[in-house]
């Protein structure tokens, strides 16, 4: 007879972790519990379900069973390179949906209805309405001349020498103090963005102001929050010279994520930001497969399997 299990009860986004690093070591499941084994055996237990995004570095390696497992709880695995930066590969540890893909694509295809996202995404961002009668192209024109401005401004007021944003992501030693403390930053919030768009049944590659890129759609969400949360963060380390400015950015990161409790905001500004299209949220397919953890109390965000 088998054993009669407890069903899984996802955590939902905005109570959990953000993010975590793994560097170095192998992530198994062993005796029911995920974990990082280095090469001395040590264990180290990673309570998986309650981390939005795990990030795993060069010198990692991770097993069947540990990538099921994540998947099952809804935790999303981003394979990149040192501290985080040149994003791999990704897992889909979310609710894809086909009525959200479908919306989504539906609102960034009708010219209206994505200029009318745009001008949501802008507003939200600087706090204020856009100008009027401007095109996408136009908006975005404008958007990148006050975030110039914004980086020289915070740079100014963190005492921090700043040029320009500048870095070759091929040769990462190669890059300033600040640029690097920035890229790192921004990392983390690229990687919690992606782990909450899928979550919420979304696709990463389909954006309304970035468009082209695998990472489209996380790049414009994360625009919304990037100078509220990391980018301060990475000028303050930046000022102070660290040694290791990677691992502080990371630390600093989590401590503001969670201080500004960001995983609460994320999804419900997705859904504020889609609906500003004006376009009526199709009806789920009659035939459509069910989510993997049935969630009878309804206690996850919308879209993070059920």
């Amino acid at each position: 007879m088998s054993p009669i299990l407890p069903p899984l009860k996802p955590i939902p986004i905005k109570d959990r972790v953000s993010v975590l690093f793994v560097e170095k070591g192998n992530l198994d499941v062993l005796d029911g519990a995920f974990v990082v084994v280095d090469k001395r055996g040590a264990r180290t237990h990673i309570p998986v379900g309650g981390v939005t995004c795990l990030m795993l570095e060069p010198g990692s390696r991770v097993s069947h069973a540990a990538v099921a497992l994540a998947s099952r709880v809804g935790c999303l695995l981003l394979w990149t390179g040192d501290s985080g930066v040149r994003l791999y590969s990704a897992g889909q540890p979310g609710g894809a949906r086909a009525d959200r893909l479908l919306y989504q694509a539906k609102l960034a295809l009708d010219d209206d209805a994505r200029l009318k996202v745009v001008r949501k995404m802008y507003a939200m961002r600087f706090k204020e309405e856009p100008p009027a009668r401007r095109s996408v192209d136009q908006l975005r024109g404008i958007e990148g001349v006050r975030v110039r401005k914004m980086y020289e401004l915070l740079a100014k007021q963190y005492g921090v020498s700043w040029k320009t944003r500048n870095y070759d992501h091929t040769n990462w030693g190669s890059g300033d103090i600040p640029n690097r403390c920035l890229s790192s930053a921004t990392a983390c919030l690229y990687g919690i963005s992606e782990a909450a768009i899928l979550a919420a049944g979304y696709a990463p590659a389909i954006g309304f102001i970035h468009t082209g890129k695998p990472q489209s759609f996380v790049y414009d969400i994360a625009d919304i929050f990037k100078f509220e949360t990391v980018v301060p963060v990475a000028f303050r380390v930046a000022a102070k010279k660290p040694r290791d400015p990677e691992r502080d950015v990371r630390l600093a990161c989590r401590e503001v994520f969670r201080q500004t409790r960001l995983l609460r905001k994320i999804i419900p500004s997705i859904e504020e930001i889609l609906a500003a299209g004006g376009l009526n949220v199709p009806e789920a397919h009659p035939e459509a497969v069910a989510p993997a953890i049935p969630n009878k109390e309804n206690i996850g965000d919308a879209g993070h399997r059920g």
